[in-house]
């Protein structure tokens, strides 16, 4: 069934059938039948054929021409491993949700690949939206105080991002398909890092990794383990920042009870 039709030289395409015969469904067998067959573990090529041919049936209706391949080779290794490198090209061409068409930059994640903590926010905001860098507004600052005080650093021994990579408008929450969207992004993250701990700024990062719908107020002072590896909970520094009176004195206290069981690696 020939559903396309190019017109001209306009380089415009549009749909070319009869509605009892042929309906959408062509391209979305096309779209589904992609996803059958599996694709080799790090192959961006297919992955961004993939989220294109979504994106093109999500948005449009038919198949619009692209790169095939449009340099994806760089970020393959020769032995076909995963790399953070990886991960970051994929974020940076990811399609999967709506944030990526209000983005101005995707945020993968920054610090050290061998970190003794990997902090979890939950998604970029303005000035990290701008820079493509997590954490690098007041918030961001208000954070690197915090690490400092117990000897971590994001240049030297923590790797700082959130759970969602795209900004969402207004700075609202992440809603539930967004964060789904790229929480493999972070478990790869974190499968390759391999921190000896972890610290989730904030509600969002908190209740998905924890698995807990509870505030931070009733999770924090314990310790959790995602993926084997120790948790702690703590507020964002935003919300610090609107209410230093109520949230300092917690935070302190949950930084030094992760000081604590650093204590023989920060030495």
């Amino acid at each position: 069934e020939q559903t396309l039709r190019r017109k001209g030289r306009s380089g415009i395409f549009s749909l070319h059938h009869e509605k009892e015969k042929m309906p959408e469904r062509p391209f979305l067998r096309r779209v589904c039948s992609f996803t059958r067959y599996p694709m080799e573990r790090n192959s961006v090529s297919d992955f961004y054929r993939l989220l294109s041919l979504y994106e093109d049936y999500l948005s449009y209706g038919y198949e619009r021409e692209r790169d095939d391949d449009p340099g994806l080779s760089v970020v393959q290794t020769q032995t076909g491993e995963d790399s953070l490198d990886a991960i970051a090209f994929e974020v940076r061409s990811c399609r999967l949700c709506r944030l990526s068409a209000t983005r101005k930059q995707p945020v993968p994640g920054m610090g050290k690949s061998s970190p003794l903590v990997l902090v979890v926010g939950e998604a970029p905001g303005a000035e990290e939206d701008a820079e493509g860098l997590p954490f690098v507004g007041a918030a961001g600052k208000y954070l690197d105080k915090w690490l400092g005080a117990i000897g971590l650093d994001r240049n030297t021994n923590t790797y700082i991002t959130n759970v969602v990579k795209c900004r969402p408008p207004q700075n609202r929450d992440p809603l539930p398909e967004e964060s789904a969207c790229c929480l493999p992004f972070l478990v790869r993250q974190i499968d390759l890092l391999k921190p000896k701990a972890i610290l989730t700024v904030g509600r969002i990062s908190s209740q998905l990794l924890t698995g807990q719908a509870l505030g931070i107020g009733q999770m924090r002072g314990r310790i959790y383990r995602y993926r084997d590896i120790p948790l702690f909970v703590t507020y964002h520094p935003s919300a610090v920042l609107r209410n230093q009176a109520e949230y300092r004195s917690p935070v302190w206290e949950d930084l030094k009870r992760l000081k604590e069981y650093l204590k023989d690696d920060l030495r």
